[in-house]
């Protein structure tokens, strides 16, 4: 069961991913080239803001199942270890929440520009911040 949600959470990653990159792609074409924000736009943020809870649900349950989260988190002297039972959870959580303001934020907002704004400042920095903490030689 363990080896099955920890390809699930790796090849989920991978969509997630995709999902996040895109919609800051459109935020940003939507930003710069001042176009209307529509049904379209708003699709594709939430799938990446589903996209990226999805894979926080399946991490939260590989972190307690595997040996090297919540398990290791005693033993800080391994910057491998730290990285997966620490580093990696924590920083995407905070991604993640940040991905939530943003989608949170633009429905109170009421011009394009200002919607656009804000997913391209949120969903990027979540972005940036889910980047900085995959744990690279486990993934690739």
């Amino acid at each position: 069961m363990y080896e099955f949600i920890q390809k699930l959470h790796s090849g989920w990653a991978y969509l997630a991913l995709l999902l996040l990159v895109v919609a800051v792609l459109n935020a940003l074409y939507g930003l710069i080239s001042k176009k209307e924000f529509n049904a379209t736009d708003r699709k594709i943020a939430l799938f990446a803001l589903i996209g990226t809870h999805t894979q926080l649900l399946i991490g939260l349950v590989i972190y307690f199942v595997s040996p090297l989260g919540f398990a290791s988190l005693g033993n800080m002297s391994d910057k491998a270890i730290r990285l997966t039972s620490m580093e990696h959870p924590l920083i995407n959580i905070i991604a993640i929440v940040l991905i939530t303001v943003g989608w949170s934020k633009h429905k109170k907002l009421l011009t394009s520009e200002s919607k656009f704004k804000t997913f391209t400042i949120f969903y990027t920095l979540g972005l940036i911040l889910i980047l900085s903490r995959i744990p690279w030689k486990l993934w690739l």
